[in-house]
């Protein structure tokens, strides 16, 4: 979230607001010197490493905030959400690593900053190194887990992540299935969502929504993080002065950041990386070889696969992008893209009828349904003309799924639940049909594949 908050300040500042305007915004910014007595550090590498958490502050929110978001319970004085960004030493591209917070981690040998008790290097999740030792603690462990060389250190809390996503405008987050927690009350319906700061804390918190638990969630992360991103750079801040004051100073206002983060850096950052988008960010999970490798005294934690994290972070070090590159366009004609639907098209059995007069409608719908890849009858026949000439999709209310994607597909057509109708569904074109509108089934995610911002933020 605040590697968002940074990119955002530095592509507002790069849209021409200029050094009067984003001058003294890092004075808001509450310094911690995680690098303080730090030896034996990492060679650097290649490019910019930024370390981000999230950490529990529901204890600086409002009693009315507690209830509605499900906030209750004593803080862990925990990182919520570790992640590594890198941006590189061309400034064209920022890539997002997601670090799970349970993740079994060697704590190196320090001094609690609560109890002033020495420890020993031992083993715990990752989330406690900043329960026993704040910032630097936190530092020095994931650089001794990624050999990777951290150069700044930014934190966030409940309160600052809500206040932020209010002053961006909220964030438009889409999904294909229903997404509720009764952990967190989110509660999304399948379509396209526009999230304020509270929904969206619910959205990246939730861990209960199928079995992915922990990685759906740094998934819907990394959805919000590219999603913010489109917003910042998409939004009208860059073009007002006096809105980009506004938000920038609500955005630094309660980050913790190192001493060497600030305004003369954001700017540096700004001008190099003009253009910046969602499709110039990527992200990805560190590889997970045993997601419940059990430690005596601590309980399960997430083990990683030592070859792959490795492969992941050499990647990072010498400043190689982490997502396949795109493929080229074979054409200059850009085509539509896609709607995403729940149901894969090809698994749709459907039955076209014409309820018009135009000879051959039947048949040219048929050929398009079968052509974004339902599976349809071949044998269009001919049906009663239906009132108002409105297209209807006709389906058994078990088969609801698949008629919603269907519809998908035929914009406008009328939806009409018939008991014992089968697997089968049928569509009556009527006088108002325009067209058929592509769809695909969301593709599954593979739990560590890197992809681009452009891939998940909505179409």
């Amino acid at each position: 979230m605040r590697v968002a908050t940074a990119l955002s300040v530095s592509v507002l500042a790069a849209g021409g607001i200029g050094h009067a305007v984003v001058s003294g915004l890092d004075t808001g910014i509450t310094r911690v010197d995680p690098f303080k007595d730090m030896k034996n550090r990492p060679q650097a590498g290649h490019g910019m490493n930024v370390l981000v958490v999230g950490t529990d502050g529901r204890d600086r929110i409002t009693p009315e905030e507690k209830a509605k978001y499900r906030l209750g319970g004593a803080p862990c004085r925990c990182t919520d959400t570790v992640m590594l960004v890198h941006i590189s030493e061309d400034r064209e591209r920022a890539s997002v690593v997601s670090l799970p917070r349970d993740s079994y981690a060697e704590m190196p040998e320090h001094t609690d900053l609560i109890s002033g008790k020495a420890h020993r290097a031992h083993p715990v999740k990752l989330n406690a190194a900043y329960a026993e030792g704040g910032p630097g603690l936190t530092v020095r462990t994931v650089e001794s887990m990624t050999g990777v060389k951290i150069d700044h250190y930014l934190e966030v809390d409940f309160t600052s992540f809500m206040r932020t996503v209010d002053a961006i405008g909220g964030v438009q987050i889409c999904t294909t299935r229903p997404l509720k927690d009764a952990y967190t009350g989110l509660d999304l319906a399948p379509g396209t969502h526009e999230l304020d700061g509270g929904q969206a804390l619910q959205y990246v918190r939730s861990r209960h929504i199928d079995g992915a638990a922990d990685i759906g969630r740094m998934q819907r992360q990394q959805r919000f993080l590219a999603a913010l991103i489109e917003r910042t750079t998409s939004g009208g801040v860059l073009l007002n002065p006096v809105r980009f004051r506004e938000v920038a100073t609500t955005m630094l206002s309660s980050v913790r950041a190192d001493e060497d983060f600030g305004t003369d850096q954001l700017l540096a950052l700004a001008k190099a990386m003009h253009g910046f988008t969602p499709a110039s960010s990527e992200f990805v999970s560190v590889p997970i070889g045993d997601m419940s490798f059990p430690v005596k005294g601590i309980g399960s934690t997430v083990k990683w696969d030592a070859a792959k994290a490795q492969k992941l972070f050499q990647a990072l070090r010498e400043d190689r992008p982490l997502a396949p590159a795109a493929p080229k366009a074979t054409s200059s004609a850009k085509a539509p893209k896609a709607v995403v639907v729940d149901v894969a098209p090809r698994t749709i059995r459907v039955q076209v009828y014409n309820g018009t007069r135009t000879d051959g409608l039947g048949r040219k719908v048929d050929d398009a349904l079968r052509a974004t890849g339902f599976d349809t009858t071949r044998t269009p026949m001919t049906g009663a003309a239906q009132k108002h000439g409105r297209t209807v999709v006709e389906y058994d209310p078990r088969w609801d799924r698949s008629a919603k994607s269907l519809a998908a597909a035929l914009p406008g057509a009328e939806m009409r639940a018939v008991a014992g109708r089968g697997g089968t569904l049928r569509v009556t074109v009527g006088s108002d049909f325009k067209g058929v509108t592509a769809v695909r089934a969301e593709e599954p995610r593979k739990p560590f594949e890197a992809v681009t911002g452009d891939q998940v933020v909505c179409p």
